[in-house]
């Protein structure tokens, strides 16, 4: 039982130093990495079935007088609000679920979402949307909903605007199990096929500005074919096809080489 006891106090500590860390160290300015890094240098996390957190899933729990709940599941959580980032002035340091905060990596810190959750987010100001693994806690702001990595910011395209408004999908990771299956080489995602190179080309330039990248046109008995990839994983594809759909086309199609 003494053992119990001091396993759940170790748990309530961490998350309080984890979680109050978003709003201590004042004098210490937060900001980007020192590694230049781009949009297109950032993948998304590949969801996984992963057993709870041994910490910071401790319900309810108390930050700086506010006391949170956590949710029993992830299953079918989809709100709408506020996005953040944070960087530099966490890396390094225990999230709240005791994994070790890489600012490079596309992870998010949530208040209520069961650690770890995989969520897709989708920045509303701009249409781009990609997969993060939420392993922290906070932001613990009432008008802000999830505090984004450094690198999932800047994929999204956050970094620059500090907030941003998004849509946050939880992935049923137990209903969705092909999403860690690895692809065999050459899969790629087919957009369009058209019997005018020009057409294709205008539409592969269009899936390059909304960074689906990278985009080719292959010819194939007689028509410009538009292709996205090659993929390692079906997370890769599912995401992109996503997003593909997004832009107002067709669910695009896998092919291999």
């Amino acid at each position: 039982m003494t053992r119990l006891i001091i396993s759940a106090l170790i748990a309530l500590m961490l998350l309080a130093a984890c979680a109050g860390d978003k709003k201590r160290d004042a004098g210490q300015a937060d900001g980007p990495s020192s590694r230049k890094i781009s949009a297109d240098d950032v993948r998304d996390a590949v969801p996984k079935d992963e057993p709870l957190a041994r910490y910071g899933n401790h319900s309810p729990y108390t930050v700086l007088g506010k006391t949170y709940t956590v949710l029993p599941s992830s299953k079918g959580y989809h709100e709408r609000g506020v996005a953040s980032w944070y960087g530099s002035k966490f890396h390094g340091r225990r999230t709240s679920s005791g994994e070790l905060y890489d600012m490079h990596l596309a992870t998010a810190a949530h208040k209520s979402l069961p650690l770890p959750t995989y969520a897709e987010v989708t920045n509303l100001d701009n249409g781009r949307s990609m997969i993060v693994k939420i392993n922290d806690r906070g932001p613990f702001h009432e008008d802000r909903i999830i505090d984004l990595s450094y690198a999932a910011a800047i994929r999204l395209g956050v970094d620059q605007t500090g907030t941003a408004r998004v849509d946050v999908r939880a992935i049923d990771v137990k209903t969705s199990k092909k999403a860690s299956v690895k692809l065999a080489d050459g899969t790629f995602l087919q957009v369009g096929a058209f019997s005018k190179r020009k057409t294709a080309e205008d539409l592969a330039g269009k899936m390059m500005a909304a960074q689906l990248k990278p985009v080719s046109v292959q010819k194939s008995r007689g028509f410009y074919k538009v292709w996205i990839g090659p993929y390692a994983s079906e997370a890769e594809i599912e995401a992109s096809a996503r997003r593909v759909v997004e832009l107002g086309y067709e669910r695009p199609h896998k092919v291999n080489r």
